[in-house]
């Protein structure tokens, strides 16, 4: 699967690669994770992986049928990710943090809060008050979702991750009951006069995310 990546040198270090893959089907980017991570071994570098997705419907380990309403034309896909349905389509920047959790010394619930929090820190940055709820992972601006997370955790290292809603067509979410909660309104940033210039935006999390993991600092 090709790649643009680039050493995140200025900010981690020789720790950390950034790629950026573009616009990319979601089942060929699930088999390109768990392959990476069966493959890995003690020296090789953690990555995270910046990409759109074309529109599906996921399904993550806890997912329950009933929590897709009236999906038309866009596939469900099985996710061997955590949490329940969520949606993916252009306009949405999605992370996969492929990193050694047992190296970095990283339980799952810190690496939640880390990823949470480095995407509270983006929106503060554009004037957006946003939080995390103890109940339901993921960040809110009011009681609006504004970003998913959902993780896997394989032989010590981690693979899928966050989905920030930047800007693009929310009617699908409405085909669903978002993370299996009925109702739940969703949100993104080009309804809250932020930035929405991917690049822009994913440069500035990938930032906040380097300092809330702890690149760079002794682990």
């Amino acid at each position: 699967m090709s790649r643009s990546c680039s050493e995140a040198a200025d900010l981690a270090g020789d720790e950390l690669q950034v790629c950026w893959l573009g616009r990319r089907p979601y089942v060929e980017t699930m088999a390109a994770q768990q392959a990476f991570t069966d493959g890995r071994h003690g020296e090789t570098r953690d990555e995270i992986w910046w990409l759109e997705h074309d529109p599906v419907f996921t399904q993550g380990q806890a997912g329950r049928a009933e929590h897709v309403l009236a999906p038309g034309s866009i596939a469900v896909v099985q996710s061997d990710r955590g949490g329940q349905v969520t949606y993916h389509g252009p306009g949405q920047l999605v992370g996969y943090l492929l990193i050694d959790v047992r190296r970095r010394q990283l339980g799952v619930r810190a690496l939640v809060t880390a990823i949470e929090n480095a995407i509270i820190a983006t929106l503060a940055g554009w004037g957006i008050e946003a939080a995390a709820r103890a109940d339901a992972p993921g960040v809110y601006v009011g009681d609006a979702k504004i970003a998913s997370l959902g993780l896997r955790v394989r032989r010590g290292c981690s693979y899928h991750g966050l989905a920030l809603n930047v800007d693009m067509d929310l009617e699908p979410f409405s085909r669903i009951n978002p993370c299996g909660m009925a109702g739940l309104a969703v949100a993104q940033l080009a309804d809250l006069g932020a930035e929405t210039n991917m690049t822009v935006v994913r440069e500035t999390l990938t930032a906040a995310l380097v300092r809330e993991l702890g690149y760079g600092e002794a682990c």
